[in-house]
Order: C-alpha cells, then sequence, then structure tokens
C-alpha cells in the first residue's frame, strides 16, 4: 500500500473529497482556513491545498474467469 498524495483521475479526487466532506459533517475540524460553512466546498479546498491523502492498495486488477460461452443465451 501506498499513501498517495496526487490524484490519477478526476473520478477519484471527487471520491476523496466526498469522504472527506462526510467526516467534516461528522464533526471533524477544517484542516485549512476557510470562510465556507458547507462540508462539502471545506473538503475540496482542503483537497486543492493538498492537505488530504488517500491510502492506494498494490492489488492487481484480475478479471474474474468466465465458464462456459463467453455470451449468455437466453431462450424465451
Amino acid at each position: 500500500m501506498t499513501i498517495e498524495t496526487k490524484f490519477d483521475s478526476n473520478y477519484r479526487k471527487v471520491l476523496v473529497a466526498a469522504r472527506r466532506a462526510r467526516q467534516i459533517q461528522s464533526g471533524s475540524h477544517a484542516l485549512v482556513p476557510t470562510q465556507s460553512t458547507k462540508a462539502c466546498r471545506i473538503a475540496q479546498e482542503e483537497v486543492e491545498a493538498g492537505k488530504i491523502a488517500y491510502v492506494k492498495a498494490d492489488v492487481p486488477v484480475v478479471k474474474p474467469p468466465i465458464e462456459g460461452p463467453a455470451i449468455p443465451i437466453l431462450l424465451s
């Protein structure tokens, strides 16, 4: 596992910010000074400031084996 501070996609950036926003809504304090009171905006500012990191597991993606024909045939 590695701790990442750079995001490899916008999708991951949104997921990390959303999780942080939930933490803020649950009572966590902001890591950056902000004028906003909205958890989502505070989380975005923290991500942009580089205060939020995430753990990326080094697990390779493996396709599950498909037994039988590749395309299932449905008979009605």
